[in-house]
């Protein structure tokens, strides 16, 4: 049986494409994602780790991380554009 992890991990592995020669992830270009109906994130850096997930903004000259515990992520949501 899966964990949460787990499953939190395919979501965001389907949200991101990998940074080259590092453990991170990039959001896909035209994507946005949300954690626990909160904030949505858009052009974000996210770092799977084993105990906490972070995500990565630049906010004008600051780089801003915010860190989740894989045991308070409830819901994934992802933003795309339609190709009508």
């Amino acid at each position: 049986m899966a964990t949460a992890k787990t499953t939190w991990e395919k979501a965001f592995e389907y949200a991101s494409t990998p940074v080259h020669g590092t453990l991170s992830r990039k959001t896909r270009k035209g994507l946005k994602l949300q954690i626990n109906e909160g904030r949505i994130y858009e052009s974000a850096t996210i770092f799977l780790g084993e105990e906490f997930l972070r995500i990565t903004e630049k906010k004008g000259k600051e780089m801003v991380n915010t860190y989740y515990d894989w045991c308070q992520i409830a819901s994934v949501r992802t933003y795309g554009e339609t190709e009508d």
